[in-house]
């Protein structure tokens, strides 16, 4: 089951104003303009996206009752069909932005926790999203997951670049936890399987495409619930988002 509106409120909150502070302190010019770790956007692209991302937030709308949602499975499936889209429309925006990267994604970010705040006063009321219903919950959980997954993207490609101090994990732990839950309850929901993830770092690159697929690290990843199980292969599951 997706995580509770509160619980996934806090650690947007949380894993946003981490984030953010990270940016300000690590990515200057001397790092914007290198590649990321993200095939065709540099460092500063992969900055503006996050900006992109908490907007989907703030475009939300409340819907009528009785509207059907899409689960968090079917939401992030709607990704992998327009991932050349979205990579155009990042470099796009991050020209567009350039003269003021930072105070870009502030604005973003604010208008989304505004409407964060307004649509919560119903509780947690299915919403129209770009891609489609979801209860209010559901899209909050895709922002944390965005926002976990790219924290660590800038990490790693900023640790590439030479000479460049990637300064502190900008990743939230309690953040990624949250993440490694809900991407594996997709995986369990899909197999009917009782696995448990015992490393959430290595688990969320794994479901979201960072690291190519091993048996070996999915086992090192997730393990069953019960000592008599074992981790099934995910080969055909993989990446989830």
């Amino acid at each position: 089951m997706t995580a509770s509106l509160t619980e996934a409120s806090t650690a947007l909150h949380d894993q946003w104003d981490l984030l953010r502070r990270w940016v300000v302190e690590v990515v200057d010019d001397s790092v914007g303009d290198a590649p990321s770790v993200l095939e065709g956007w540099t460092v500063t692209a992969l900055v503006a996206h996050l900006g992109r991302a908490m907007d989907a937030l703030a475009a939300c709308s409340p819907l009528p009752a009785g509207t059907v949602p899409l689960t968090l499975a079917e939401y992030l499936g709607t990704y992998a069909g327009r991932a050349g889209d979205i990579a155009e429309t990042t470099r796009a925006l991050a020209a567009q932005v350039a003269g003021d990267p930072i105070g870009w994604i502030d604005d973003r970010a604010a208008a989304a926790f505004a409407a964060l705040d307004a649509l919560t006063v119903a509780g947690d009321p299915v919403v129209q999203a770009r891609r489609g219903p979801v209860r209010l919950s559901t899209m909050t959980v895709s922002r944390v997951i965005e926002l976990v997954v790219h924290a660590d993207d800038l990490f790693v490609s900023v640790r590439r670049v030479p000479g460049a101090g990637a300064g502190p994990d900008p990743v939230e732990p309690r953040a990624l936890d949250l993440v490694a839950r809900e991407l594996l309850a997709i995986v369990v929901a899909r197999g009917g399987w009782d696995l448990e993830v015992t490393d959430a770092r290595a688990w969320v690159r794994l479901a979201s495409g960072r690291a190519p697929y091993d048996v070996d690290a999915l086992a090192a990843a997730i393990a069953p619930r019960w000592t008599g199980d074992s981790v099934p292969d995910l080969g055909r599951m993989l990446p989830v988002l």
